[in-house]
């Protein structure tokens, strides 16, 4: 497939995105003006054209549930599961994928770089007042009032600790970032660049003379703090976990007992012993949502699954698969199942989730509305991450 957006006018957005535009701030992205690619929106949906190419997360595309979807649209899917955000980015800009699973760290990238075109909503049914306000107009896939994402599921990144070891129960993430901690040795962080926003959430609440207010929009000098609060960690850190299955196994093993977790982790483990808590500074999260590809032969196909998959009862199994909260709350009104799955995972709790900063690709601009300061991008924090790793 040919890409719309050539590589010259890629550049010369992402360039806009570092130098125009103004944030209202908040967690929303209603207000935020931000000079991107033109990329017209769909009016009215056309023929199906028989197949639809996804990029997602393992477990967002099911034989349970997208059989179902061919028998009824005649749109065969196919699937290629990603196992992190910088290889959906990779994979959408090759042009042979029409939908992504995205989250908030790869959404920014893939809008800016005129990877996604903008979503129409009113082709969509299922999206309606189901879906929860919170996954509504976020800065992660709404830029200029348009958006470009359709709401899949949300969760935390919580504290997870061994109650065996740790046998008074956490409250803050002191436990994992201070020197002094009694479990040095046998804490686990996220292996990932995006982990410097925890650092950050943590630096709000411990030193807030450094004035961050969004742990995306960092300035230099409050990168800079991030960074050796990430060091400091460093030289009492057990392990870093990407896969899940080596944190489940970390876990399991004994070979740390507190660190960064999901709560799908905690469940997954069938370790009674793990417990886990959103702590007192908050933390990080993650939204995902289905973005349409620019260069999609096969939109037709992908609204139709956009669609289907934002249904109470399909969107209620991705969910469940994968373990989050689903987007769709009417789903946990289906079963005591659902109801039970949507309590374990806060669906509905717009409080518990207003305490949690979700993913969002840092830019150069700054999102929590100062301009005049330059805040740091995604390929810095990559290289500060480096310094962090080794």
């Amino acid at each position: 497939m040919k890409k719309k957006i050539t590589a010259p006018l890629a550049a010369a957005a992402i360039a806009a995105l570092a130098l125009t535009g103004c944030s209202s701030g908040g967690s929303g992205g209603e207000g935020l003006s931000i000079d991107v690619p033109e990329i017209p929106m769909m009016e009215e949906l056309g023929d199906f054209e028989g197949q639809v190419n996804i990029v997602a997360w393992s477990g967002f595309v099911e034989p349970e549930w997208s059989d179902q979807f061919t028998e009824e649209t005649g749109c065969v899917v196919n699937r290629k599961i990603a196992g992190t955000s910088d290889e959906m980015v990779q994979l959408m800009r090759t042009g042979n994928y029409d939908l992504v699973s995205a989250s908030g760290d790869a959404s920014l990238r893939l809008i800016v770089g005129g990877d996604v075109q903008p979503i129409n909503l009113d082709l969509i049914p299922n999206f309606g007042d189901d879906i929860v306000e919170g996954m509504k107009g976020q800065i992660y896939d709404t830029l200029n009032d348009q958006s470009y994402g359709v709401p899949i599921g949300r969760g935390a990144n919580i504290l997870q600790w061994n109650e065996d070891v740790v046998t008074e129960a956490p409250t803050s993430w002191d436990v994992v970032w201070e020197e002094d901690s009694p479990y040095a040795g046998e804490i686990m962080g996220y292996d990932a660049p995006i982990y410097i926003a925890d650092a950050a959430v943590y630096l709000m609440a411990t030193q807030p003379d450094l004035g961050i207010t969004n742990p995306y929009a960092l300035d230099e000098t409050q990168l800079a703090a991030a960074i050796d609060l990430l060091k400091q960690q460093n030289s009492i850190i057990g392990d870093y976990w990407a896969d899940p299955v080596k944190q489940i196994t970390a876990f399991n093993g004994g070979d740390v007992s507190v660190g960064t977790s999901w709560e799908v982790l905690r469940k997954l483990s069938e370790n009674d012993s793990l417990q886990g808590t959103l702590p007192e500074e908050g933390s990080t999260g993650w939204s995902d949502a289905w973005m349409l590809s620019s260069d999609s032969d096969n939109a037709n196909c992908a609204y139709a699954w956009m669609d289907y998959t934002s249904s109470p009862e399909v969107n209620g199994a991705i969910a469940m698969n994968f373990g989050m909260a689903p987007a769709n709350a009417a789903f946990c009104e289906l079963s005591d199942e659902a109801a039970e799955h949507c309590d374990l995972f806060h669906a509905t709790d717009e409080e518990y989730f207003s305490n949690v900063w979700f993913w969002t690709t840092p830019i150069e601009q700054c999102i929590d509305g100062r301009t005049d300061v330059t805040c740091t991008n995604f390929q810095q924090w990559t290289d500060a991450w480096l310094t962090v790793r080794g």
